[in-house]
């Protein structure tokens, strides 16, 4: 591995704990500023209302921020990563909310001597609160249509849809923190609370609104080509001018909105399934609902909105010696592009594709091609996991893949096929930090 490209690759870690870390320190910070704020002595009940009003308050825009599209997180740390920190912030967040409403209720009920409804009642009358219930309940929304149950059961443009109004929600609430007791009367701390979800929501605007609308008109994105790759598979080949000023890297991807009737209320993220030129980007797409199968339907000079480039699954990453990518199904999209372009130097390249049938490999002609310009192996296991030549044990791994534990592994597979790769690579001693995964569910 190049010079240049351990420096990118440490400085991706340090990215990642970088922003763990400022994320601490601000928590930390108000944690501080309602413990030196409280009237003293104070009862616990009152104290833990605000005290998770404000860490709420702090949470809702760091959440926005993990998802705003800020392209330094979405490139050196992953959007996958950012979206697992979403996730599992936007739980504690929603337990936080939670608290503070039954503990802010409770506070009222203990301090006049009142019953919960008629505490309830009162809560209600406070400085906008109704705005702020309202932003609650459509948060909440948001949460319960995430839970892995129900995402099965929903469609993604209405989780989509939840979701862009939870944004709303979170607007909604800003103006009941701004007249809470914590900070009301406290100008330096309602000058630094307004900047913070200014800029939470200006990096929001920014980029996931107008980033995309001028890439569209300074680059003229329209649908050139789209061709039947197979069964349920489709790849549309996008063209436009100068795209190579869009910095886009192999292995990368973008979240792509084509303008149609049918089509323009869904973003979807697919990785560039070839090398990015000029004049051209290439995406390959899989059928698995409706909006992924009106795709195959669009027409040629359909304009397009994309997202990006994001992600950090690409050559810089690389630490070790020798490349292993893993592919699984329509996940061979942006590995057929690190393929091509991943510099090796002396050092192997190999690609293991699992497919569960032969109708279901893809870029075959294409792979083999460049496997045999590169020097590069390819090893197809197609069929059923039962089978002893598909089998994919950690002897059958080492045979396909010597020097296994000396090499930097791209995965792009299923979740549970990608879990099942990551046990074998840590029960083959393969460092954590030579394994690079990125996984789009919503």
């Amino acid at each position: 591995m190049s010079e240049e490209a351990a420096r990118r690759s440490v400085h991706g870690v340090t990215a990642e704990r970088s922003v763990l870390a400022v994320i601490g320190i601000g928590a930390a910070l108000v944690i501080m500023q309602t413990i030196l704020g409280a009237p003293w002595p104070q009862d616990i009940v009152p104290f833990v209302a605000h005290l998770s009003g404000m860490l709420a308050g702090y949470g809702a825009a760091v959440m926005i921020l993990l998802v705003s599209r800020l392209p330094f997180l979405e490139r050196r740390v992953g959007a996958d990563r950012l979206t697992r920190w979403h996730a599992h912030g936007g739980r504690t967040l929603l337990l936080l909310v939670c608290v503070h409403a039954v503990f802010a209720v409770y506070a009222v009920a203990e301090a006049i001597g009142a019953s919960g409804a008629e505490a309830v009642g009162i809560v209600l009358g406070l400085p906008d609160i109704v705005t702020a219930t309202v932003g609650t309940v459509l948060m909440m929304a948001a949460g319960m249509l995430s839970a892995r149950a129900a995402r099965k059961r929903v469609r993604y443009e209405t989780w989509h849809g939840i979701h862009l109004a939870m944004y709303v929600g979170v607007g909604l609430g800003f103006a009941h923190q701004l007249a809470g007791p914590d900070i009301a009367g406290r100008p330096a701390l309602q000058i630094a609370w307004t900047a913070l979800y200014t800029v939470t929501f200006a990096l929001l605007m920014r980029y996931r609104i107008l980033a995309p609308l001028l890439t569209a008109l300074q680059h003229d994105l329209r649908v050139h080509r789209v061709l039947k790759q197979g069964p349920r598979v489709t790849t549309i080949i996008v063209t436009g001018r100068d795209l190579d000023e869009l910095g886009a890297d192999p292995g990368q991807f973008f979240r792509w909105r084509f303008l149609t009737q049918e089509t323009w209320a869904s973003a979807h993220p697919f990785s560039l399934s070839a090398p990015p030129s000029r004049h051209f980007l290439r995406l390959t797409v899989k059928e698995v609902g409706n909006g992924t199968r009106r795709l195959a339907g669009l027409t040629e000079g359909t304009r397009v909105l994309a997202e990006g480039p994001y992600g950090a699954m690409t050559a810089a990453r690389r630490r070790g010696h020798g490349v292993l990518l893993v592919a699984g199904g329509i996940g061979i999209t942006p590995m057929r592009a690190l393929l091509e372009t991943i510099p090796v130097e002396a050092a192997p390249l190999t690609l293991v594709y699992r497919a569960s049938s032969p109708e279901d490999v893809v870029f075959r002609e294409e792979l083999d091609a460049i496997a045999s310009a590169r020097g590069a192996e390819v090893h197809y296991l197609v069929g059923s996991s039962r089978e002893r030549p598909n089998e994919l044990t950690l002897e059958r791994l080492r045979e396909l893949v010597p020097g296994l534990d000396t090499r930097d592994v791209f995965i792009c597979a299923s979740p549970r096929l990608g879990r099942a790769i990551r046990a074998l690579l840590r029960e083959a001693g393969v460092p954590q930090e030579q394994v690079h995964q990125e996984e789009f569910a919503f």
